[in-house]
């Protein structure tokens, strides 16, 4: 990634970061340990799982030295809070309020969308762990996506439709910065054009209009989507940027 402050952001811009899990050494996870706060290493401390310990510890590494690279801050001297459903945003400095940030992880990847003044959300989920996917799409689709779902002729297709629907669900609640206290059946997504669309019930008051939505495939056993809030007859630029933190390899875009 470039020196601290010299990346530019603009209204309109956003910028997806991605990191392989498999391209962070010991040697950068001891480097990353340095950068948390307090609280973020009890957090680390209190995962038991390996790899979830792993992708907390890069996540957080990642945003930190995401946001140094557009602003001439120390990585250690970000400050974050939660809104009271959990969305993280920058707390300190006061000055660099209006960039928004999200983050998603999942075995063997983890993504951060930064961009100036929208709401944002982000969903990576890899499709290929175990998980009922047959079994969980009634509990979490409104009726016309589990009706879609399952006219998908193998379970292969069931699958990968499930994961295309899912990803958009958690990058919209996201976005909201609402997480699952949106009912999940009070909205849904048409994947029938050019890019998805959103429909909602009383139950999710929203204007659809204002969301932009774009799903991508950055590996092959990773699907992604970005929830944008922009106005009317804007398209925001989103670019996707490969990149392993504190590494000397730097930044590639995709």
């Amino acid at each position: 990634m470039a020196g601290k402050g010299s990346l530019r952001l603009e209204v309109g811009q956003i910028d997806v970061w991605l990191t392989s899990l498999s391209s962070v050494c010991g040697n950068l996870q001891r480097a990353y340990l340095q950068l948390l706060s307090a609280p973020e290493l009890a957090k680390w401390h209190r995962f038991v799982a390996p790899d979830a310990q792993l992708q907390y510890l890069v996540s957080r590494a990642l945003i930190r030295t995401t946001l140094s690279g557009y602003a001439d801050v120390p990585e250690h001297a970000w400050q974050f809070e939660t809104n009271p459903y959990g969305r993280p945003y920058v707390s300190q400095p006061d000055s660099l309020r209006d960039i928004h940030f999200n983050l998603s992880n999942t075995t063997g990847l983890v993504v951060c969308a930064v961009t100036k003044g929208f709401d944002i959300g982000i969903d990576v989920e890899n499709f290929t762990r175990d998980l009922d996917t047959d079994g969980l799409a009634p509990t979490v689709f409104a009726p016309v996506e589990l009706a879609d779902v399952l006219l998908q002729g193998t379970p292969g297709d069931r699958r990968d439709r499930f994961f295309s629907y899912w990803t958009l669900k958690e990058a919209y609640m996201k976005a909201r910065g609402m997480g699952l206290s949106l009912p999940l059946d009070a909205f849904w997504f048409d994947l029938g054009g050019p890019s998805p669309l959103l429909h909602v019930t009383d139950r999710c008051p929203d204007a659809p209009e204002r969301w932009r939505f774009r799903q991508y495939a950055p590996t092959a056993e990773h699907k992604m989507a970005v929830a944008v809030a922009a106005p009317r007859d804007t398209e925001p630029s989103i670019q996707l940027r490969w990149v392993t933190p504190m590494s000397a390899s730097g930044a590639g875009v995709a």
